[in-house]
């Protein structure tokens, strides 16, 4: 543990404008927790090089606090709530209730702020488990150092792997909000609660069987209970394999493959046997996939899932229906009308003289167009058009 706090605190001297002793007590903070993180593994400690692992982890953590440092106060509560709420995204729907974008964004508002409030006493909890520089019941990020390190330590809370039954493991913020959602009984909470305690991403979060059943039993039963969403994200998940497999691109299937088991970018490399580079090029080309898929060759049954259907407006709320609408050229409204009557893409090019590749081509953009103004809702969450465009694809 020494070592691995005399590395992290000779970085964050180096690469912060924080003061030594700033930079003393969060470096004792990350190696309190790596070092019990290396203790608690049984998979650590199987492989041996105890020592190494230790290393790599801190490095990570580092680069994550200093990832936030860099971005600054506003920029960094910003990446955190634009990276949870990718996640939730798809959970945050009850049932029965209206699940428009505009409301949809609302419940994650209203659980994400919940969840930061979680977060800040279970990094109060762990911190005082550290000699050098313990946290109080009543600890506050003061310092921009201190934030950093509070906004990676969520990060990281979010993503913990909480086991299930069956051998299934999800992720701790995925569970909260679909608590949140299903608003399970407290008794549940509490189980969840002290299963998440000691957890981390990387260790195999072993708990006492008799005490985590009740929300296994739960969340598993959720898991196991057929429904509308869970067939349809099905559907979508087939027929986007289907679509890269008859394009012979097998390695973005292999890609897509390992992201539905929620693996981090460096097992995904090692599994595939990527460089870095070789990862990076991968994601493009299948992003490059995706959006066709969504937006040109399977739109009808995407959309449908995404709950952006034209019946819905394609998922957009009254003023960015009309937004929409007054930004069409005078073709692309008659594109758009009879597409709304369900006329087949022959039928539309009798009516309009184009060739059904010009109307693919149109109604392609138009998807687009809704899409970039329907995440436009969430423009200033920080996240790039990029990400925003998929953060609702599986």
């Amino acid at each position: 543990m020494e070592a691995i706090f005399e590395l992290l605190f000779a970085e964050l001297k180096q690469s912060t404008r924080a003061s030594e002793q700033n930079c003393r007590e969060v470096a004792a903070r990350i190696a309190t927790e790596v070092t019990r993180i290396c203790n608690e593994s049984k998979r650590i400690q199987a492989l041996g090089a105890v020592e190494t692992w230790a290393t790599k982890l801190a490095r990570h953590r580092l680069q994550q606090c200093l990832n936030y440092y860099k971005l600054g106060s506003t920029a960094g509560r910003v990446e955190l709530h634009s990276t949870l709420s990718a996640i939730v995204y798809r959970y945050i729907t009850p049932p029965g209730a209206s699940s428009i974008y505009e409301n949809r964004l609302t419940l994650i508002e209203d659980f994400l702020q919940g969840f930061y409030v979680e977060a800040l006493s279970a990094f109060r909890r762990e911190g005082a488990m550290c000699q050098l520089a313990p946290t109080s019941p009543t600890y506050r990020p003061e310092t921009l150092l201190e934030l950093a390190e509070f906004l990676a330590f969520t990060e990281r809370y979010a993503k913990r792997r909480i086991r299930l039954s069956h051998n299934r493991t999800q992720q701790l913020v995925i569970l909260r909000a679909q608590a949140f959602v299903q608003k399970q009984p407290p008794e549940t909470s509490v189980d969840m609660e002290q299963a998440a305690e000691g957890g981390t991403s990387e260790s195999e979060a072993s708990w006492d069987e008799a005490l985590v059943q009740q929300v296994r039993q739960v969340m598993g039963a959720q898991e196991d209970a057929p429904n509308q969403e869970d067939s349809l994200r099905q559907s979508v998940i087939d027929e986007l394999m289907a679509y890269l497999q008859e394009r012979q691109q097998e390695d973005c299937a292999d890609y897509f493959a390992l992201r539905l088991q929620d693996l981090n970018t460096q097992e995904i490399e090692a599994i595939m046997g990527l460089t870095q580079r070789q990862r990076d090029y991968l994601q493009q080309r299948f992003k490059y996939h995706l959006i066709r898929f969504a937006l040109l060759h399977r739109w009808e049954l995407v959309h449908e899932w995404l709950e952006a259907d034209i019946e819905r407006n394609l998922g957009l709320v009254p003023q960015q229906w009309q937004t929409f609408l007054a930004s069409l050229e005078p073709e692309q409204l008659s594109l758009l009308e009879l597409k709304q009557k369900k006329l087949s893409d022959r039928e539309i090019s009798r009516n309009l003289g184009w060739t059904v590749t010009q109307i693919q081509k149109q109604w392609f953009k138009l998807l687009e167009k809704a899409w970039d103004l329907r995440n436009s809702f969430v423009s200033g969450s920080g996240a790039s058009t990029d990400e925003q465009r998929h953060r609702s694809l599986p």
